[in-house]
């Protein structure tokens, strides 16, 4: 039997002082964390996960893993998208972004399959030279636990979200941050209710992204987004 594919999976910096109950000499070391929903996901689709702590050369990540999972996390710098920042959006992680952007250069230039959850629908979105709107408060459900199918999403029948989801999907959201201008080379396959964009495809490659968490939701362990990336990053190495 073939050995499992390798997912990689994007994370963000930290400080020891963001761990409650961490030493005191411990607060100003560096953390590289991510959320272990998202591994929890991949592992339950067949898939080995693999964190990337920032730092390393991105492409050197590249030539080794068969699938990528750009994950969510912190608002992106809006100068990468020729924005100004506005009061309601968060303070931007700029080591991330720029390590995403090389990231996500080199994985669409090596093809390699790429699932994109919330801040990572924005950052595909934003490397492809689309734009976002920084705040729609009325996306943000904060008060209810991140598992609470709080909307339905729309899908297009000719998307191969339909064929992993149907035509709608009742989800959770967490997002404050949604899709303005589309990038070069995506199709937009599912929206919300009030018209936001909650899921996107790439024209050519195998990159499919949603708005919502499906790693934080209860359908999580036989969810077909990770069943996908898992799949076609099987393929992709043979």
């Amino acid at each position: 039997m073939p050995p499992a594919p390798l997912i990689g999976i994007t994370g963000k910096r930290a400080s020891g002082k963001d761990l409650r109950g961490e030493l005191k000499v411990m607060g100003d070391v560096d953390l590289d964390v991510f959320w272990g929903d998202y591994a929890q996901g991949i592992l339950a689709a067949g898939g080995i996960p693999v964190f990337l702590p920032l730092g390393a050369d991105p492409i050197k990540y590249v030539e080794r893993i068969d699938g990528l999972l750009m994950s969510g996390g912190a608002d992106i710098e809006p100068e990468l998208y020729g924005a100004d920042p506005i009061p309601e959006t968060f303070n931007p992680e700029p080591v991330r972004d720029e390590f995403e952007t090389a990231l996500l250069k080199s994985a669409l230039q090596y093809e390699i399959p790429i699932a994109g959850i919330c801040r990572g629908l924005q950052m595909i979105n934003v490397h492809t030279g689309g734009s976002l709107f920084q705040d729609v408060p009325t996306h943000a459900i904060h008060d209810k636990p991140p598992s609470s199918q709080v909307h339905t999403v729309s899908i297009d029948k000719d998307s191969t979200l339909a064929d992993l989801y149907g035509t709608s999907r009742n989800v959770n959201s967490l997002h404050h941050q949604s899709i303005d201008r589309l990038g070069e080379g995506l199709r937009v396959t599912a929206w919300s209710e009030d018209g936001g964009i909650e899921g996107i495809e790439h024209k050519s490659l195998p990159v499919i992204a949603v708005q919502w968490h499906p790693e934080m939701m209860d359908t999580r362990d036989s969810d077909p987004l990770f069943k996908w990336l898992v799949n076609e990053a099987k393929s992709n190495r043979n």
